[in-house]
């Protein structure tokens, strides 16, 4: 776990879901439980650490109005919502990570990593993305995955220049610290690594855009 970190969880009394609870716990979580929206409100009202988890699943409700209240007075706190419905359902929640049931632990540990507190030094976020120079690993939305040492050089590069085009020889010529940049086919195989790493569909990116002619781009 990257840092030690205070959950606010949100579980209805009657939990047909598994509880996640007591191993995360184990695992270092600091978390707090209340049992309704309402009495989560009263909980975060000055608080600015919070990661809320919303276990929709146990209060035989969507969770999008609890999540809509949350995000209505506390914008910056990360929501993750656990549901047994259709996620695609929910986009209308806001909540930053949707989980259906059943999954484990882990995963759910995984999806909650992104967005802990963590060492300045090591973390770097961009809009959805969260890079992890230490442990050379990526989150972004649902996705997770482990970076070369050239992919993550080539990605901090771009989230620390976001929505402005890097020339294809700048970043070339800094990633591989080499004045030669005349054949840059290299850079193009890691640009593909990393959107097949962080993008929904790679084919058809998002966030990391090709401007012709001239470079790329980190769209957030």
């Amino acid at each position: 776990m990257q840092a030690a970190a205070r959950i606010l969880w949100i579980e209805g009394t009657r939990s047909v879901s598994p509880y996640f609870i007591p191993s995360l716990r184990k695992k270092g979580f600091e978390i707090e439980t209340v049992s309704t929206g309402g009495k989560a409100l009263e909980k975060i009202s000055g608080q600015n650490n919070y990661l809320v988890v919303v276990n929709a699943a146990s209060m035989r409700t969507s969770g999008t109005r609890i999540c809509q209240s949350i995000h209505s007075v506390a914008p910056n706190f990360p929501i993750l919502l656990i549901t047994d419905r259709n996620p695609a359902e929910l986009k209308a929640s806001g909540a930053e990570v949707i989980l259906r049931l059943p999954f484990t632990t882990r995963k759910l540990v995984n999806r909650l990593n992104p967005y802990l507190p963590g060492d300045d030094k090591n973390c770097l976020k961009a809009g959805p993305i969260s890079l992890d120079t230490e442990k050379k690993r990526v989150y972004c939305e649902s996705r997770e995955a482990n970076l070369t040492p050239r992919m993550v050089q080539l990605l901090r590069l771009l989230m620390e220049n976001p929505n402005q085009v890097i020339e294809r020889e700048e970043l070339f010529s800094q990633v591989w610290e080499t004045h030669y940049t005349e054949d840059t086919r290299t850079l193009d195989v890691h640009i593909s690594w990393l959107r097949k790493a962080i993008e929904d569909n790679p084919r058809d990116p998002k966030y990391l855009i090709t401007v012709r002619r001239k470079g790329y781009l980190l769209d957030i």
